[in-house]
């Protein structure tokens, strides 16, 4: 696959130059089955597995039948705690559980290389010169996502991990801002779109192992 010219922006959103990328050179293919193995995973592992219900052994009241077996005109009972009367236990209770799990680290890494290749495929990435914030300021970072006309959710990669940038991006609804050295497949795919700095994208295709091809 020849490589593809990414425009490069300012924060005002006026071209400043261009970036060369080739997605093969990040990942030789995309495999839908892997990114949707990564996903799931990331997703599963979000789950806090605190869901709990008391059994019939578990819940408040007496063991004691209820009245006799026969002669009451009545179905027969068991005791107060029967999961088919009010106030009984759970038949098939619930009980808190780690749904965590993790796939090979070798597939992780795989996974996120495919999802940034398939952003650049897919005219979803948008880069950026460099971003800097002397101090924590959203109505600046937010002007910065209207200049570039990104719509929608949007995962922003920078270089490394900036306190004032984080502070600035993170009440903007759709926005995540992540250092390139902490995203994901997930963290990729979920938004609608990726926006990285120069700096981010250099040093994460920098990352790529040579024989990422074969992956």
């Amino acid at each position: 696959m020849p490589s593809i010219k990414l425009p490069v922006f300012d924060k005002s959103g006026k071209e400043v130059g261009t970036y060369a990328v080739d997605p093969s050179v990040i990942a030789s293919r995309i495999s839908a089955q892997l990114l949707h193995d990564a996903v799931i995973m990331y997703r599963t592992n979000l789950r806090q597995g605190s869901a709990a219900t008391k059994s019939r052994s578990e819940v408040a009241g007496h063991k004691k039948k209820m009245y006799r077996q026969k002669g009451t005109g009545n179905a027969r009972a068991g005791h107060i705690r029967s999961g088919v009367r009010r106030g009984g236990g759970h038949i098939f209770a619930k009980k808190a559980r780690d749904w965590s799990y993790r796939l090979p680290r070798k597939a992780l890494q795989v996974a996120t290389r495919m999802a940034v290749a398939s952003k650049i495929t897919n005219s979803k990435l948008t880069l950026i010169d460099a971003l800097s914030a002397d101090a924590p300021k959203t109505k600046d970072a937010a002007a910065i996502i209207k200049a570039l006309a990104i719509q929608g959710s949007v995962l922003v990669a920078v270089e490394s991990y900036d306190v004032n940038l984080y502070k600035s991006f993170r009440n903007i609804e759709g926005v995540r801002i992540l250092p390139v050295a902490e995203i994901n497949a997930y963290e990729v795919l979920k938004p609608k779109r990726l926006l990285m700095t120069k700096a981010a994208i250099e040093k994460f295709v920098a990352s790529v192992p040579e024989k990422a091809a074969k992956n």
